[in-house]
């Protein structure tokens, strides 16, 4: 299993940018598609945003498209996830996760998850 790590989260300012990151351990994502999700207060865990282990295909949720970017450093074992004009809608616990697959928008094909890192927007 490999082990992640969010960090980036805090609060802010309607319109703001926040960059998350996810370190990952214990083994290398190369060949893991990674992905990111959120539980808002009182909701499920949605998709937000996933990136095939080369980083060729990603794939948004429609809510942040155009607004967050995701993207990966093989080489530092590590996946991002720049989010930008945030509104407060986004304010929830973001999670990173990893998938033995290609890449995945189904929280279920997601073995490894890290504990999240909360993200507040404030209006």
């Amino acid at each position: 299993q490999v082990q992640l790590v969010e960090s980036g989260g805090g609060l802010v300012q309607a319109g703001g940018s926040l960059r998350l990151s996810c370190a990952a351990s214990g083994r290398s994502i190369l060949n893991y598609g990674m992905g990111w999700f959120r539980q808002g207060p009182g909701k499920d865990r949605e998709f937000v945003a996933a990136i095939s282990w080369s980083g060729s295909t990603t794939d948004y949720a429609d809510s942040v498209k155009g607004r967050f970017t995701i993207f990966r450093n093989n080489a530092k074992n590590t996946v991002y996830l720049q989010m930008n004009r945030l509104q407060p809608e986004d304010t929830a616990v973001y999670y990173c996760a990893a998938t033995r697959g290609s890449w995945s928008n189904e929280a279920r094909d997601f073995g490894s998850w890290g504990q999240g890192t909360q993200v507040t927007v404030s209006s």
